[in-house]
């Protein structure tokens, strides 16, 4: 049973691809669930890499977030079972690449994601926390996370120019408050993919700090090769290797996240 009377829900998002969203939404996921919290995944990129990477194979995905979305199918005819014990998955499937277009007709285009997830089957699912991979673009889809969710959580990788492109991210946070989700908050900027010997990777933390301040979390995710193989063998790097950098990374990020809610809730 959730830990929560409703579902904490956060969106990963970045309209920059490779910066380790589904990565991200998969590890967080399994590092909560070894905490002792259960999650829902959406998955609402079309190239469906959460969904591979929880186990779930592409014919094993009868309804995906494409119907979910745009047929109006059920929240339980859409979920999936996963390789982890206590996350559930609503899948995605290359389908979804034309949802922009066949959304646009939908009055409530922007809120059909808050609808389901606002519905009285998140009660019956009892998942303390619903985290949404968002694809790499500010599209609808993207604006139906924000719109949808508590916070975003924006991986960051650490290379030149990250930071430059954060600015459309915080307009577009910035017009979804003011007119769909006036309490959507930035959970926080993660690290990832980071050297600490290179001196280029050590300045986008610096100034990442200096910029955006608390909004950083202390976690940072090193560029590790463990993290990188585990989605070929479609299990989080914590069931994959959890004594690796990358592993204890992402158990540090579900601490600091948990720790939050603490502060938040006492």
């Amino acid at each position: 049973m959730s830990e929560f009377s409703t579902p904490r829900i956060i969106a990963i998002a970045n309209q920059k691809g490779g910066v380790g969203k589904t990565t991200t939404t998969i590890n967080l996921a399994s590092a909560l669930e070894k905490r002792g919290f259960s999650s829902l995944v959406i998955d609402i990129d079309p190239q469906g890499n959460a969904s591979t990477g929880l186990g779930v194979e592409m014919g094993a995905r009868g309804k995906s977030t494409y119907d979910l979305l745009i047929d109006g199918a059920p929240l339980g005819e859409v979920l999936c079972a996963t390789s982890i014990d206590n996350i559930l998955i609503a899948p995605a499937t290359t389908d979804l690449s034309s949802a922009d277009i066949e959304l646009v007709a939908n009055e409530r285009r922007s809120f059909i994601l808050r609808d389901i997830l606002r519905s009285p089957v998140m009660a019956e699912l009892g998942v303390d926390y619903v985290l949404i991979d968002c694809p790499p673009s500010l599209n609808l889809l993207t604006v139906n996370a924000m719109v949808a969710s508590d916070s975003i959580l924006i991986p960051l990788q650490s290379e030149f120019f990250a930071l430059e492109g954060l600015s459309q991210l915080m307009l577009t946070i910035r017009e979804v408050r003011q007119t769909a989700n006036p309490d959507l908050r930035i959970e926080g900027v993660l690290l990832t993919m980071h050297d600490q010997r290179n001196r280029l990777a050590q300045q986008v933390e610096i100034d990442a700090r200096e910029t955006l301040g608390e909004l950083v979390f202390k976690t940072i995710v090193p560029r590790n090769v463990r993290v990188s193989e585990a989605p070929s063998h479609a299990v989080p790097v914590l069931d994959y290797d959890p004594n690796s950098k990358g592993a204890i990374a992402y158990g540090d990020l579900a601490d600091e996240l948990l720790a939050r809610y603490h502060s938040i809730s006492a």
